[in-house]
């Protein structure tokens, strides 16, 4: 049995969505502009948040698994990341990890 969905409905659908979208970012800003500062607690976790985007970008891509092991540890996504996280380890630079990592994934693209 197959559900079909008129204009209408799926226009209301993206309305509801954007609205609960746009209310959920709003009440961010409606909430920090209400309170003077922000807590230490809150700016020591947000010191956190690009890095964790990164992570939360970059992860997916970077362990994909192949159809064989053979393919997955001669992933050319997966040797370069391992790259990026030593760099990552021993510079904590975000710029450098990125920049060694795209330098890494040209590398071993071009090798393999």
């Amino acid at each position: 049995m197959t559900t079909t969905y008129g204009p209408l409905a799926i226009w209301a659908v993206v309305l509801v969505v954007g609205v609960a979208t746009f209310a959920i970012r709003y009440s961010f800003v409606y909430l920090f502009g209400r309170i003077e500062g922000v807590p230490p607690r809150v700016e020591e976790a947000l010191r956190f948040v690009p890095a964790a985007v990164l992570a939360a970008l970059v992860a997916p891509a970077v362990v994909d698994p192949g159809p064989t092991v053979a393919a997955t540890v001669l992933d050319d996504r997966l040797l370069a990341g391992a790259v990026a996280a030593v760099v990552a380890w021993y510079t904590e630079n975000m710029f450098a990890t990125i920049a060694v990592g795209l330098l890494a994934l040209w590398a071993v693209g071009a090798v393999l």
